[in-house]
């Protein structure tokens, strides 16, 4: 689906008319004809906090490691949402701020400092020939490890029902 341009004049039409009534965000979305009143909401939020200039797009800028390891804890922090992250770091789009989130709990704050922008370079057949080899034999290993989480799940659920039924116990004694 093709993203919609919208000029600053006609967002700030909207922003204005948001604040002057006492209609909310999809009220509003649909009397100008915008399909999500999710964009009203980040423009209306925008606005709030850096004015006419909080509008404005610029072109994407490349962010180092430290700056996305402060957004993400920013938000965290101070629970705010990936949009109302976004408005206050002055970030483009609030999906950036989900992938940064995403790479930092999945692979930690040190994952932020890695590229990932740009082409991929695709493996020669013989590489992946050897990487396929390589992963056959990981497949054994995969399966033994799944094999030892169940067991340490299952002694953990079973620990966890003798707790239960003890804290029950000295509930009954009481």
């Amino acid at each position: 689906m093709p993203k919609i341009k919208y000029s600053n004049e006609f967002k700030l039409k909207v922003i204005k008319s948001y604040l002057k009534s006492s209609d909310g965000f999809k009220t509003v979305a649909k009397s100008f004809g915008i399909i999500h009143p999710s964009i009203v909401y980040e423009w209306v939020k925008r606005y709030q906090e850096h004015g006419e200039e909080g509008l404005l797009k610029g072109n994407a800028k490349k962010y180092d490691g430290n700056f996305k390891i402060k957004v993400v804890e920013y938000m965290h922090n101070n629970h705010l949402s990936l949009t109302e992250t976004a408005v206050h770091f002055r970030l483009a789009n609030h999906s950036v701020v989900g992938d940064w989130e995403r790479i930092y709990n999945e692979k930690g704050p040190q994952a932020l400092f890695e590229e990932r922008r740009g082409k991929h370079m695709k493996m020669h057949s013989v590489q992946t020939k050897a990487a396929m080899s390589a992963s056959l034999c990981t497949k054994e290993e995969l399966i033994a490890e799944n094999k030892q989480f169940r067991m340490e799940n299952a002694y953990l659920k079973k620990l966890n029902a003798l707790v239960q039924e003890r804290i029950q116990r000295e509930n009954g004694k009481k």
